[in-house]
């Protein structure tokens, strides 16, 4: 199975958007953006699952959008309106067969399959 391979992260000053990336070739199934910042434990962030139903945790709603193309088996989060509390490590998380439902898409143990991060700063 190929790795997942995520990108787009940086820096950026905040009320910037950054769009970040994640190649997920053979991945049929869900796929979610968790993030961890330094000192604290990994957290869901978005999820989609395979046909594109979606689930956010509050504290993005309305500033994220997370999707996913089929075609080019990428899977993609939009950030808006950063804030300095979004700075984190963020990993493309997925599972690899078909799956429906929103309910364990910000779940860390429904996925196993990760890949190595990118990393986001925003500076205030």
């Amino acid at each position: 199975q190929a790795p997942l391979v995520e990108s787009g992260g940086g820096s950026v000053q905040a009320g910037g958007s950054l769009r970040l990336s994640c190649v997920a070739s053979g991945y049929l199934g869900c796929l979610a953006w968790f993030r961890q910042a330094p000192g604290k434990e990994r957290t869901g962030v978005a999820g989609i699952d395979s046909v594109g139903q979606t689930q956010y945790v509050d504290f993005v709603k309305g500033r994220f959008t997370i999707s996913r193309d089929n075609a080019k088996n990428t899977l993609h989060l939009q950030m808006n309106s950063l804030e300095h509390e979004d700075t984190a490590m963020y990993y493309c998380a997925a599972t690899r067969h078909r799956c429906l439902g929103v309910g364990a898409l910000l779940t860390q143990t429904f996925y196993n399959h990760w890949g190595q991060g990118t990393q986001v700063t925003v500076s205030s």
